[in-house]
């Protein structure tokens, strides 16, 4: 196994967080005619790799995003010593090619990428089911027999610009013609629609890199060069007032207000309020442990008074491994056995249009920004690597400095009232 090599500008996150930014890379030779790059940017760098061709001609190539504000997954986000790795993979496969080497390439189905990208996720994020019901509704049927080398930006974005015109799908019945919701009554339909089908177009891309970076294909400027629709992603966060969140609270029948009053005083996600068991919560310290987060690393929510009062009623009487929450029947809540109490709870508690249950997480994130939390330490309740999407979602709400100085300082005219406008003179 090659060595990793060492270079104290770019090995660490902090070493290179003191570099300036500059229009070229910071490069540093690791094998020979092989230079492993890095180009700092306002929001992070990215990892290059030059490789010598020979009579004077140089092939430069970006590799992935360095790990200089989230942790590496060596997959997407790369560390100094996963990204040398990867710059001799793809240098390898560049040599074989300037050498005329046949790979199995020519054989490596869209299918065969969404597989091995699959069983990655499987073994990496907790989001690998929904990854996988994305991959098996849209992109194996329309892509899956498709040879990788055939993929070509023009194909991704047809593909894309269907899926952004087919109405959601609703349940349907095995064997049955697939059922659509209608959505001519929805002025903002097409915008969800193409904000699915990015989310779709990402899932794709993150299969077909990974096939890249494990040299199934020397090409990765097709898909690169599809970008996902602009603008898609500018829904208004919904969430609930605190009278609301009461009015909510009251309606549910026990069950349910228990999973609501924890997601309220929480912000967690229903997956992970669900999977919570008596040994998570620390009533000592008022602490919940999520073992099983979205991004695949646990974390501590820190509870407020009413939160540990809360938690420290719904474990009484049970052990270690019992689950905090359950349904009436003393079943695992489930997305599916919430939704129907959940829409019958909104429409005693007069919330119109209903909510869905992710709307108390935006509820919790959304009064803690107005009530003046810091960013980072809502992010770092919440899960997030990092304030980026705080910031985007909620940061509108936060008191504002700059609009109070604006309106302790700035002139005033009397606009307001009628009485102190002098018309002019008339001209004859």
């Amino acid at each position: 196994m090659p060595r990793t090599v060492r270079n104290a500008q770019l090995e660490t996150r902090t070493a290179r967080s003191r570099l300036t930014t500059r229009p070229t890379p910071y490069w540093h030779s690791i094998d020979p005619g092989l230079h492993l790059g890095y180009r700092k940017g306002k929001r992070g760098g990215r990892w290059l790799l030059r490789w010598y061709k020979g009579n004077e001609h140089y092939i430069e190539e970006r590799i992935g995003i360095a790990d200089d504000f989230a942790d590496a997954d060596e997959v997407a986000i790369l560390s100094f010593a996963k990204a040398q790795a990867l710059a001799r993979s793809r240098a390898t496969i560049l040599a074989q090619d300037a050498a005329g080497i046949v790979r199995d390439q020519a054989v490596y189905t869209v299918a065969d990428a969404i597989t091995a990208y699959l069983l990655w996720m499987e073994q990496h994020r907790k989001s690998a089911p929904d990854a996988r019901n994305r991959a098996e509704a849209f992109i194996l049927p329309a892509l899956g027999k498709l040879r990788v080398v055939q993929l070509t930006s023009e194909k991704i974005r047809h593909w894309l610009s269907t899926l952004a015109n087919t109405p959601p799908r609703t349940r349907t019945r095995p064997q049955q013609p697939q059922n659509f919701r209608d959505t001519r009554a929805d002025p903002d339909a097409a915008r969800k629609r193409k904000a699915t089908a990015n989310r779709i177009l990402t899932t794709l891309k993150a299969a077909l890199n990974l096939a890249w970076r494990e040299g199934h294909v020397a090409d990765d400027s097709e898909w690169r060069r599809v970008k996902p629709f602009a603008q898609a992603d500018a829904a208004r966060i919904r969430y609930l007032t605190l009278e609301e969140s009461q009015r909510l609270i009251n309606a549910s029948d026990p069950a349910l207000r228990d999973l609501i009053s924890a997601a309220l005083a929480t912000g967690c996600r229903h997956g992970e309020l669900a999977r919570l068991v008596v040994a998570d919560f620390n009533a000592t310290v008022g602490r919940l442990h999520i073992r099983e987060a979205k991004s695949g690393q646990g974390r501590h929510v820190v509870l407020t008074e009413e939160g540990i009062a809360l938690f420290t009623r719904l474990t009484l009487g049970k052990t270690g491994d019992d689950r905090l929450l359950q349904t009436g029947a003393g079943l695992e809540w489930t997305h599916n056995l919430n939704q129907r109490p959940l829409l019958k709870a909104c429409r005693h508690a007069r919330i119109d249009p209903p909510i869905s249950f992710h709307v108390l997480r935006h509820t919790y994130a959304s009064l803690a920004v107005m009530a003046g939390m810091p960013s980072l330490v809502l992010a770092q309740n919440l899960g997030h690597k990092d304030t980026r999407m705080v910031e985007k979602h909620y940061g509108h709400l936060a008191p504002s400095y700059l609009a109070d100085a604006v309106r302790a300082s700035a002139p005033r005219f009397g606009l307001a009232t009628e009485s102190s406008v002098i018309p002019f003179a008339k001209i004859s």
